[in-house]
């Protein structure tokens, strides 16, 4: 996979290449650019660019970041390949960096696509959760029980949970898990944004999955109503936290339609 030096950071990253316009995936925690898979090759006439943010994938997080940094990096990655605009796609934390990149690059972010991610923090008792799941995490011990809710939570189909468990295993064993340290920070310590909405005037499309548990679907339908070029919220029954995961069937035609507009 090819590799930017960017911001003093190695980001890995995919290019589909070719002269469409341009779609900047970006994963939520946990996750990497691989997430968006079934989006790369279900989305025709575009060009896809995923990656992978700092702490996650291939991509190291050496020290402290925000989501602001996120969002330069997304920026930064942009110059690297020499596109000036892109449709910032982003699923949860993905978001966060997305509309943070609307609010300080406004000139390079062409609209937004929103999958299951919102402008607000979480309450105090979901941080006293997410600090426990990380503690367990930075453990040696197995992930067990741990990993199965958090899987469950994020994915909720039992193949794809599987898949994702054995891949987190793999990058503990490799180390990485240290990692999740600095990105977990950025996370439970990110600002609210939301007073803010009202600065981003792109096109911004919401998807939520209706069984989301981890940002549950009003809070898309409040940044829609929020947002002063909201193109509307699609719903996707069934779905959990990653609905591009599981619901391609839905989620694809609804985000073809939306570029097709732009």
């Amino acid at each position: 996979m090819p590799v930017a030096e960017i911001n003093g950071q190695h980001v890995n990253y995919a290019d589909s290449g070719g002269d469409g316009p341009v779609v900047l995936w970006s994963h939520g925690f946990l996750m990497d650019h691989t997430m968006f898979d079934q989006q790369v090759a279900g989305i025709d006439g575009h060009r896809h660019v995923a990656w992978d943010e700092r702490g996650f994938g291939e991509t190291a997080a050496t020290d402290h970041f925000t989501y602001w940094d996120s969002a330069d990096d997304a920026v930064a990655l942009l110059d690297h390949l020499g596109i000036d605009k892109a449709v910032f796609a982003g699923m949860s934390q993905g978001g966060f960096l997305s509309l943070r990149a609307a609010l300080r690059h406004p000139d390079r972010v062409q609209a937004l696509v929103l999958i299951d991610s919102e402008s607000g923090v979480d309450p105090p008792e979901t941080l006293e959760g997410y600090k426990g799941m990380v503690g367990h995490w930075l453990s040696d011990e197995p992930l067990g029980d741990v990993g199965a809710f958090v899987a469950g939570l994020i994915i909720d189909d039992e193949v794809l949970n599987a898949e994702w468990i054995a891949k987190w295993e793999a990058r503990r064993s490799a180390g990485a898990g240290s990692q999740m340290e600095f990105a977990a920070q950025t996370l439970l310590g990110r600002d609210d944004i939301t007073d803010r909405l009202g600065e981003i005037t792109v096109p911004v499309l919401s998807v939520h999955g209706e069984a989301d548990q981890s940002i549950t679907i009003d809070k898309a339908e409040a940044l829609q109503a929020a947002v002063p070029n909201g193109k509307g919220l699609v719903r996707v029954p069934g779905a959990a936290h990653a609905p591009n995961m599981t619901h391609p069937d839905i989620v694809n035609p609804a985000i073809t339609e939306f570029l097709s507009n732009l």
